[in-house]
Formats: C-alpha cells, sequence, structure tokens
C-alpha cells in the first residue's frame, strides 16, 4: 500500500500456514552454470510458472534497508555512511537460512532491494559493485536451490521523495527519472542476464503519483513499466524471454483492477501483475484494530480476491501477490492468513508473505511459533 517506507508488523504467526499450504519442491532445473552459461528458459507461460510456486516469503527489512524517516517523524532516524544489510536490525542473510525455507516446503521467494544508497552520481549512476556482488550473493542462496526468485527495486520507488526515494518525482521529471530508471535496470539486467526462467524480475514496488490526476497517474506508471518491459527486452541473454512482474498502481487491489491500469505490451507475451495486500490497514498494519473475521471483513477480502480473478486471471493474466501480512492478535493473524491464502490459492494466485525479521527467526531460522511448520 502507498506511502509506507517499511512494516513494522507484529508477524508472529504465519508459519502455522506451512501446515496446511506448503507443498514439495523438487523442481528440476537444469544448472547450465548460473552466471557465465545461460540458464534454461522453458517453454511456459506466465501463468505455468505462477501455478508452480508454492508458498512464497519475502526477504524483507534486509536488502531492501535504506536511510530513512522510519517512523514518519520528518527525521532521518536510521542513517549510515555505508548502508548494508543489517541497519534496520536484521542479521546478515545466510544460505542456510534459505535451505531451511526450501526443506520446509517453499520454493519462491522474494528478494527486495533497495538501490537508492548505492547508486552513484548522474548520468551513470553506477551501482556500487560491493552492493552488486552481495545481491547476486543473496539470489544465489535461493537460485541455487532450485527456488523461484523475485528481484525488483524496492524503496528506490515511492512514499519518502524527501529522504531518498526517487521514482515518485516522475511526475514532475519524468525524462530524468526515466533515465536513470533505465541505468538502474540496466545494470541489473546485465549483471542477471544468464539466469534462468526460476529469476523473475519486477518493475517497482509501491509506487503511486497522487499530485496527479489519476488517468494521468495510470498513464506515467504505464509508461514506466513499459519502458521496463521494453528495456529488458533488448537487455541481451535469457532476458529476452525473462518472466517480468509488473507493478500495479500503489500495487492496490481495486486501482489495478481499474479500468485505468494501463498493462505493457509484451511480444513474448510473459508478464504477471503484482498487488499487494494490507486490507484493513488498521489490522494488517498499525494495529489500531486487534481483530479480524468478522462477516463484513471476510467478505470485503473475498471481494477483493474476486477483483483480480475478474480483472486478470479469468483473462489469462497471471498475477502474484508480492505481500500480504498482519499485525493483530494470534487468533485473528491466524485466520486472516488462511483466509486468504486459501481464497488466493483457490483462483491460481501466488501469495508471498511479508517478513520484516518478525516470522522466520534469522538466527535460528525457526518459524516463531513452537512445533510448527509440521
Amino acid at each position: 500500500m502507498k506511502k509506507k517506507i517499511c512494516r513494522m508488523l507484529a508477524l508472529s504467526t504465519a508459519a502455522v500456514l506451512a501446515a496446511g499450504v506448503f507443498a514439495g519442491c523438487g523442481n528440476d532445473k537444469e544448472k547450465s552454470g548460473t552466471k557465465e552459461t545461460a540458464g534454461v528458459m522453458r517453454d511456459m507461460t506466465s501463468m505455468q510458472i505462477t501455478q508452480e510456486m508454492t508458498f512464497g516469503w519475502n526477504l524483507g527489512n534486509t536488502l531492501d534497508v535504506c536511510n530513512a524517516d522510519r517512523n514518519g517523524d520528518g527525521q532521518i532516524d536510521e542513517s549510515s555512511a555505508e548502508v548494508d544489510e543489517t541497519l534496520w536490525g536484521n542479521p546478515k542473510a545466510t544460505k542456510e537460512l534459505f535451505e531451511s525455507l526450501k526443506e520446509q516446503g517453499s520454493n519462491a521467494v522474494r528478494i527486495p532491494v533497495t538501490w537508492r544508497d548505492h547508486i552513484g552520481d548522474a548520468p551513470d549512476y553506477k551501482i556500487d559493485a560491493d552492493w552488486m556482488d552481495r545481491v547476486q550473493e543473496v539470489v544465489d542462496y535461493a537460485y541455487d536451490l532450485d527456488m523461484y526468485v523475485i528481484l525488483n527495486i524496492h524503496h528506490d520507488g515511492g512514499g519518502d521523495p524527501e529522504f531518498g526515494a526517487w521514482v515518485c518525482n516522475a511526475s514532475t521529471d519524468e525524462t530524468g527519472v526515466t533515465e536513470k530508471y533505465k541505468a538502474i535496470w540496466s545494470q541489473i539486467a546485465e549483471r542477471f542476464q544468464n539466469y534462468s526462467d526460476y529469476l523473475i524480475f519486477e518493475s517497482m514496488n509501491e509506487v503511486g503519483f497522487d499530485d496527479l490526476s489519476k488517468a494521468d497517474a495510470q498513464a506515467l506508471l504505464g509508461r514506466l513499466n513499459q519502458t521496463f518491459v521494453d528495456l529488458i527486452r533488448a537487455s541481451g541473454g535469457n532476458n529476452a524471454k525473462r518472466h517480468l512482474l509488473i507493478a500495479g498502481y500503489w500495487t492496490d487491489i481495486d486501482e489495478t483492477t481499474s479500468s485505468q491500469f494501463v498493462m505493457p505490451t509484451d511480444p513474448e507475451n510473459r508478464l504477471i501483475v503484482s498487488v499487494h495486500y494490507y486490507t484493513p490497514w488498521q489490522f494488517c498494519i498499525t494495529g489500531e484494530n486487534p481483530t479480524w473475521g468478522s462477516d463484513s471483513e471476510i467478505r470485503e477480502m473475498q471481494r477483493q480476491v474476486n477483483k483480480l480473478k475478474t480483472a486478470f486471471i479469468d483473462k489469462g493474466i497471471p498475477v502474484i501477490v508480492g505481500e500480504y501480512g498482519a499485525s493483530g492478535n494470534k487468533d485473528s493473524q491466524l485466520l486472516f492468513y488462511e483466509t486468504f491464502v486459501k481464497m488466493t490459492k483457490e483462483i491460481g494466485v501466488p501469495a508471498f508473505l511479508w517478513d520484516n525479521g518478525a516470522i522466520v527467526d534469522r538466527e535460528t531460522y525457526e518459524w516463531r511459533i513452537a512445533g510448527l511448520p509440521e
């Protein structure tokens, strides 16, 4: 959802989903070289790719960290001359973390990455070599385990332009932002061009332009998403056929399923729509409402999921819910997760749980519910 730099979620109970949702993986990706030699791009549609995903999980508050005003008081409260993945309190990601996820049945991870503190000056906007190397290392932890990996540009997007987000400035400087956007994605695309179709690129994260009319804002997002598709397709290697995740407007379901949303064109027809789900906000994010599960709340969730089915799935357009989460009491969280995953699974949409470090213990790799998953 819009205007947030991170999620201070008390997501401590989502592991219960694993008991009912995790399924065996065992994909047989041919590892014909993950870097120097091109991996295999299978003859599969994007819809077929999403159907292979079991339980999705986000490596949140790690590679997506950045200098920012996280508490919203107008002052940078997390600032470092050298930003690394530990800035927001999580330890460095390890290969063992992903091995644990794989062992428990997950075969798909989203690795949010914020690049803004690691970019040089115009016109090249050179990404720091050490940061790019570390991103690739973490991607490889999952990719080498035959897991699907989603890689994006994260807090570069919207929400806090006064503290570093820059994609949202396209409403006043479309040319300058587009050039920077192309420079960043060109470097990412080149680094990962030989990876197989187990690596998916996501255009951006939670971007909207509220200073424009809704029609103009949607059109602008559409142009940026089209730039993304065109650039990746022309960038060489396996990127010509890579499956691409297209950010919806603020990744909001209502906004993204509206008639004003502009889906890019793609000669390869390998595009997937990206949305997030944090409804109701007072339960999912702020914790103002600690409980969830009334008939009206469940109907609202079903309405939102049905909109994805009608707008996209029924038309042959695949969808991924890149993030969902909650912060209420234990029983309500369990009901929320179970209900949402069941609904999305029924329409063939994989969902990726947001984990800011409160769900899976990053030191022990255990889920923070005793005995789960089993």
